[in-house]
């Protein structure tokens, strides 16, 4: 069994790494954002920017890796036919 029928791609550093890089940079943006010497709006305008970045982002990394899975799953589907077809022709048999 490959690793993609397992579900485990990613090793375990590999998904530390991404997490910390993940809240490393949100912190720091945001610590950037409050530190900033302007008007309250200002930072709260930023910071709803950062959010509405963020949670595009996730979006956008979902739909990706659905289409991707559902690309996957359907050349799967397809080759599964292609094997079905070719099992079933035997070369030897008789034209009726």
């Amino acid at each position: 069994m490959s690793k993609m029928e397992t579900g485990s791609i990613h090793s375990p550093a590999w998904v530390v790494q991404t997490w910390l890089s993940f809240v490393l940079a949100v912190g720091v943006t945001s610590m950037g954002i409050w530190f900033l010497p302007v008007d309250v709006w200002v930072k709260a305008f930023m910071a709803m920017g950062l959010l509405f970045s963020v949670g595009s982002t996730f979006s956008l990394a979902k739909t990706v890796r659905d289409v991707h899975e559902s690309e996957s799953l359907r050349k799967r589907i397809d080759e599964a036919r292609v094997n079905r077809i070719i099992a079933e022709h035997d070369p030897l048999k008789p034209a009726m």
